[in-house]
């Protein structure tokens, strides 16, 4: 089909660019209803101008003196051919300082992906900040079947609920690993259910050739784009990891030079943890992770200038008697905010993440969780990571954890609404009218606000003990357990045109017949 008869198919498929939930009728979850937050805090700085130099100098340095190992013969040659110095006998690539920031600079400091449904544009950078459900993990659990592996009917479950719930902004990958699906034809799979069960922005793995090329067509199809409006602007992104400390590999590389090629965005986020895979300093290991992340940046801006990248910030720390990750820590909380200090220096956009170590969807789940979060909103980040449903350092996806992520999440969202201070609200006539003798209930300008006044929450639960109590005394994980049904009972799929879905569909068929991805080598 040539390009006006999809995009002509596509606008007939979006009906207006209503979403699914947009349409439902009764949803019993009262929730916010989907928008895009401004953050409009200052972030946190921990070090002064001349750290931010200081940091700056050394991760230079690095890519001078040191360098980064790319495993990827193609790149190797492009960095060549764009006069960085590669070691004839190694992998090892060094990087003029001046030629690193030359291509940084032509990164935009925002960009927009556009998924099949236009109302569910998200922008990446500036003051933005979007959230995306966890991703990646190869067990999953609830509370009524508890710990097992990931399969099919859970990976559908998440995805429904990443639909399903307004702040979550779009699908980060696959919210469990569905390991029931063979590893050669999960991408084909995954995708079409994420493309047909949600209308949100949607991630590929760079995890080798066809399964990059495979999910930037089954995009386009749902899309009903062209292959020249396909190119023409961000549809879906990828985020890749170096593998720290100092090395490129050959899939993440390769992909990601695929998705440049085509205008679609790249994330570049190092995993440094300090005192493992990066020095136990956390200037060190922000450094280290900063020098990794420019490399890659410095090399897509080469193959695609102007293409929309951000840079990744995921370091932490390790527990030293045991040597497993830890999250939500002071120290996670720190490195976020220097990170930001000096994604802002580069002018780029900052992706970080909602990690927790907690093993169940307990206290320490919520302290590590807020501790995150607060490190994203404090440090500037635009991207939020697994922002709803991590456990055990990303091992396993909690339907309980994805639903209380979703409304901490909210009084998040809600808190960034920010402050006015006109008249109205600095309320001095009901402060007149009140006097110290009465109360605010009755009064005329609570009465004209009070539906309105205050975040209304979906799973606290704000009754007093006694009503608690004569109510069941319902703990928060039970209550999430309920929503989470409640949310699956009231889900609606998203609208998508027979003839979208039937190419679609076709697509992956004939992708299955020939194989799919190749998985031994």
């Amino acid at each position: 089909m040539d390009g006006d008869g999809q995009e002509a198919r596509g606008r007939a498929r979006r009906g207006g660019g209503r979403s699914g939930n947009a349409r439902r009728r009764g949803a019993s979850i009262a929730q916010a209803p989907w928008t895009l937050p401004v953050n409009p805090d200052r972030p946190t700085e921990p070090v002064g101008p001349e750290g931010v130099a200081a940091m700056h100098d050394a991760a230079m340095r690095v890519l001078e003196e040191i360098g980064v190992d790319f495993l990827n013969p193609e790149a190797k040659a492009i960095l060549k051919a764009a006069g960085c110095a590669v070691d004839p006998d190694s992998d090892r690539v060094r990087m003029d300082r001046a030629w690193v920031l030359e291509k940084v600079a032509l990164a935009p400091k925002s960009f927009t992906v556009t998924p099949r449904n236009p109302d569910r544009a998200i922008e990446i950078g500036g003051d933005r900040v979007v959230f995306g459900a966890v991703a990646s993990p190869p067990n999953c659990a609830d509370i009524e079947r508890g710990r097992r592996a990931g399969d099919r009917e859970s990976f559908r479950d998440l995805t429904k609920l990443t639909q399903y719930f307004n702040c979550i902004h779009l699908n980060g990958g696959y919210p469990v690993e569905p390991v029931d699906i063979h590893a050669g034809v999960r991408h084909l799979d995954c995708l079409h259910d994420q493309l047909t069960l949600t209308d949100k922005v949607v991630h590929a793995y760079c995890l080798g050739p066809e399964r990059v090329e495979d999910v930037m067509e089954m995009v386009r199809i749902a899309a009903g784009l062209s292959h020249a409006d396909f190119e023409a602007a961000p549809r879906l992104f990828t985020n890749i990891n170096s593998s720290s400390p100092l090395k490129h590999d050959w899939p993440m590389l390769d992909g990601a030079m695929r998705f440049a090629r085509r205008g679609q965005p790249v994330i570049v986020t190092p995993f440094t943890l300090a005192g493992a895979m990066a020095p136990v300093t956390l200037a060190g290991a922000v450094v280290q992770s900063v020098a990794e992340a420019l490399a890659c940046i410095a090399l897509l801006q080469e193959i695609r200038p102007g293409l929309g990248v951000a840079i990744g910030a995921f370091t932490s720390n390790v527990d030293m008697k045991s040597g497993a990750p830890a999250f939500g820590t002071p120290e996670y909380m720190r490195a976020t905010q220097l990170s930001g200090q000096m994604a802002r220096f580069y002018g780029l956009p900052l992706r970080a993440s909602n990690a927790c170590a907690a093993n169940a969807p307990d206290s320490q789940s919520a302290w590590e969780s807020a501790f995150s979060l607060w490190a994203c909103l404090s440090s500037g980040t635009n991207l939020v990571y697994h922002a709803a449903g991590w456990l055990e350092g990303g091992l396993c996806a909690s339907y309980e954890k994805f639903v209380l992520d979703c409304e901490t999440l909210q009084q998040m969202i809600h808190y960034m609404g920010g402050v006015t201070a006109t008249d109205a609200d600095i309320a001095f006539d009901a402060i007149a009218e009140v006097g110290p003798h009465g109360h605010f209930f009755g009064c005329a300008h609570t009465q004209a606000r009070y539906e309105t006044a205050f975040y209304s929450p979906f799973a606290s639960d704000w009754r007093n003990y006694e009503s608690w109590a004569e109510g069941g005394a319902v703990q928060a994980a039970d209550r999430a357990t309920g929503l989470w049904r409640q949310a699956l009972a009231d889900y609606e799929p998203p609208a998508l045109d027979v003839a979208v879905a039937e190419e679609l569909a076709a697509f992956v068929e004939r992708r299955k017949r020939e194989g799919g991805a190749p998985t031994d080598f």
